[in-house]
């Protein structure tokens, strides 16, 4: 198997342009030359109240000894407002009750590196190794990329959250040694209080100010003792008291004085610019203020958010929609011809898959997988108010350098000008990437002179989502004689959704425009989860871009949603095909994978593991992701028709885990997640909109449909991994393979019920 020709003109790995960054032979001795133009260190742009002291980018203490924990991560139920302050109260040493959260101002110091690392690697920064890795490290902290996404916040900030609590540890005993006129290196912070072994006291807010005033040693001490630690207890979530009590601030909780409420249509799906409205007819809706036209969407504005989103309804604009219309037999059949254009990549490889023996058992299968939905609690919102000095707007969003950039193009001002408050989110899952509801509602603000609240409605946010990819995969196996895997070659046919999402997020690309632009590009992005952690001697991954004409966006485990399904599903397929128990099949080939093993031990002694047998109802799966390793076994069945899930299993080897409770949130939400997209989470299109825009009418599941759920976390040393997408792969998988030992009939298709 060779490899496959490419299109002349396709474009591989597309990550930063060319105005951003040189790309070949040349790009790091470019980068060098202007290294001595640019600042080769940067100061916290915090702001302080009075009698607050700032530390450092990630830390500030006030007087009365309130600790003040900067966090740049989106908080999306995801438990980041916790986990990263309790890394730093744990160098530090201070009292759990006094901690406090602050989002973080947009600011070099806080880009996140490493999921700029993982988005934007291409060919050659793979192949500049350490210098290509540098070169996108640059160029995400000198545009200070903010990101929050694909489980990257604690890989990424748990290191200089340490730093940071050690730092001003070290600081603060150096101000109460001074005090005391002894050596600093016998102080010490407990609970909170700084002390000199016992003899004497002071607490933090007394020696605050003192404190910034002296110098870092050259050598950062952390804490070598095990007791009084905050690191690996489960301590109770920061955000959970204002969640319950109800005055915790989402984006609709927003109230400024006299602001009006916006709802808005944007067209169907694809080119679409708006056509008519009826005026006259949104008028008789008491409370209505105005419409607002643009080129592609049209706005109702009211004194409140219902009179708005009625005024709407009977305004019933109408759009003009160029091109063909999406719809899901569009694209099933752009993913057919994607492998037709014998355009594929081969992105991963290992050994020669052609040279195998000639009497293996060959075994082919295909499968498909249709757009998820993101379906957050919360519908897309933000809120602007537009002065004469600027502008201002609170928003939920994963990547606010870049929306605060967007805003102010829109408004024609510069960047410094606009001011955004990022909020927290009720959940995201990945759409809070894109931040078009942001610009909208600035637009909308400075076009009423007065504060404007944007909410679209449940319909509007499902017809505008940006779902993740749909995928066709072509597997084929060699077993040999011994029932070992020898060969497998993997074809997959899928858009890239993460080239996509950053096309309009960072160069300003229109949805329609940027799923045309990536139509040609073949990256991993768009395989991911599919380079095989088994000891396959032969094997191969070939991605075949495609054009579906569905604009798509950053989900939840990402490509790694159709990867594990293909991949786990097949080989399940192959140990049935070699007559061998599906976890022992697994485990003969993960000899150079340890961790992976123990997890696939674990979850079967846990689950009662009784080999996949006819009638069991059991299912496995495994996966590999950013460092984390996970097994899942289910017991599941169908009944009158739809999907059973009684059991779910678990075992992660997550590294060294903060919060064990949060993690286990995490895998919890990861699983159920994974759940919905095997169950729904997806809808069919016609003449470019979703048939159904109900929840309920998605098959997602309920309460009813999922029984107990158990998540073990394995003992380890090894740092800390995200496990925020880690669930959220496995579960359909796992439940195909069980649906198999109850049905006999293999479900190669998400959802798993899905109809046609």
């Amino acid at each position: 198997m060779g490899r496959a020709p490419r299109k002349q003109g396709q474009q591989t790995e597309r990550g930063l342009n060319r105005r951003t960054l040189l790309v070949g032979g040349g790009a790091t001795a470019g980068l060098l030359l202007a290294w001595g133009g640019w600042p080769r260190a940067y100061r916290a742009n915090l702001n302080t109240a009075p009698g607050e002291t700032a530390f450092n980018a990630f830390l500030k203490i006030d007087r009365s000894g309130q600790i003040i924990v900067i966090v740049p991560q989106t908080e999306m139920g995801q438990g980041v407002s916790t986990l990263l302050p309790q890394i730093l109260a744990d160098e530090l040493g201070a009292d759990w009750r006094t901690i406090g959260v602050q989002s973080a101002p947009i600011g070099p110091l806080y880009a996140n590196n490493l999921l700029a690392r993982q988005w934007l690697a291409n060919d050659w920064s793979r192949l500049a190794g350490e210098a290509g890795e540098w070169a996108i490290d640059q160029y995400a902290t000198r545009s200070a990329l903010m990101l929050t996404g694909a489980g990257t916040s604690i890989p990424m900030f748990h290191q200089p959250y340490r730093e940071a609590g050690a730092a001003a540890r070290v600081l603060l005993c150096k101000a109460a040694a001074a005090r005391w006129d002894v050596a600093w290196e016998s102080c010490d912070i407990r609970d909170g209080i700084v002390s000199d072994g016992g003899k004497r006291t002071l607490k933090l807010g007394e020696v605050a100010e003192d404190a910034a005033t002296f110098d870092l040693p050259d050598i950062l001490p952390f804490r070598q003792a095990d007791v009084d630690r905050l690191a690996g207890q489960e301590l109770p979530r920061l955000d959970t008291p204002s969640k319950i009590d109800g005055s915790h601030n989402f984006a609709a909780d927003i109230r400024l004085p006299d602001m009006a409420f916006a709802s808005i249509r944007q067209g169907p799906i694809g080119d679409a610019v708006l056509k008519s409205v009826n005026e006259g007819a949104a008028k008789s809706v008491t409370g209505f203020l105005k419409l607002v036209r643009r080129e592609r969407w049209v706005a109702a504005i009211a004194s409140n958010w219902w009179a708005a989103n009625k005024a709407l309804d009977l305004a019933d604009p109408v759009f003009a929609l160029s091109g063909t219309p999406v719809g899901s037999a569009g694209i099933e059949a752009a993913l057919e011809q994607a492998f037709a254009d014998s355009s594929g990549e081969r992105l991963y490889a290992r050994g020669d898959p052609q040279s195998l023996s000639e009497d293996a058992t060959v075994l082919a299968s295909e499968y498909r997988v249709r757009p998820g939905l993101h379906l957050a609690m919360e519908p897309t919102c933000a809120t602007a108010r537009i002065g004469e000095d600027g502008a201002e707007v609170w928003m939920a969003t994963q990547a606010p350098g870049l929306a605060r950039a967007a805003i102010a193009r829109a408004l024609d001002l510069p960047a410094e000008a606009v001011t955004l408050y990022p909020l927290h989110a009720g959940g995201g899952h990945g759409r809070r990437m894109d931040f078009e509801a942001g610009v909208q509602a600035a637009l909308l603000s400075r076009e009423m002179g007065r504060p404007v609240q944007l909410l679209w409605s449940r319909l509007e946010d499902v017809i505008q989502d940006r779902p993740s990819a749909p995928a066709h995969a072509r597997m084929a196996g060699k077993l040999g004689r011994n029932g070992a895997v020898e060969g497998w070659s993997a074809k997959v046919a899928a858009p890239c959704a993460l080239t996509q999402t950053w096309a309009r997020i960072a160069h300003g690309k229109l949805p329609h425009e940027a799923s045309a632009d990536a139509s040609g590009t073949s990256t991993r992005l768009a395989v991911a989860g599919m380079d095989l952690p088994y000891s396959v001697p032969n094997w191969a991954v070939d991605h075949f871009p495609a054009d579906v004409g569905l604009p798509l966006g950053f989900a939840r485990g990402n490509a790694n949603l159709h990867g594990a399904f293909f991949t786990e599903s097949f080989m399940d397929e192959l140990a049935h095909q070699a007559q061998m128990e599906a976890m022992s099949f697994r485990i003969q080939m993960l000899g150079g994978n340890p961790r992976l093993a123990h997890c696939l031990t674990t979850v079967g002694a846990m689950g009662g593991w009784q080999g996949g047998i006819e009638g069991s109802g059991q299912g496995l799966a495994a996966h590999v992701m950013n460092g984390a390793f996970i097994a899942v076994m289910v017991e599941a069945g169908v009944d009158e028709g739809k999907l059973q899930v009684s059991r779910i299993v678990a075992a992660v080897d997550g590294g060294e885990q903060v919060n064990p409770d949060i993690a286990r949130q995490q895998v919890e939400s990861g699983l159920i997640h994974g759940l919905a997209f095997a169950m729904g989470a997806s809808v069919p299109y016609a003449k470019g909109m979703p048939t159904r825009a109900i929840l309920g009418r998605m098959g997602l599941p309920r309460l009813g449909d999922v029984g107990e759920v158990t998540v073990e976390l394995i003992r380890s040393t090894a740092p800390p991994a995200g496990l925020t997408d880690l669930g959220a792969p496995v579960v359909a998988p796992a439940v195909a393979n069980a649906l198999f030992t109850t049905t006999g009939r293999r479900f190669r298709s998400l959802p798993l019920l899905m109809e046609g």
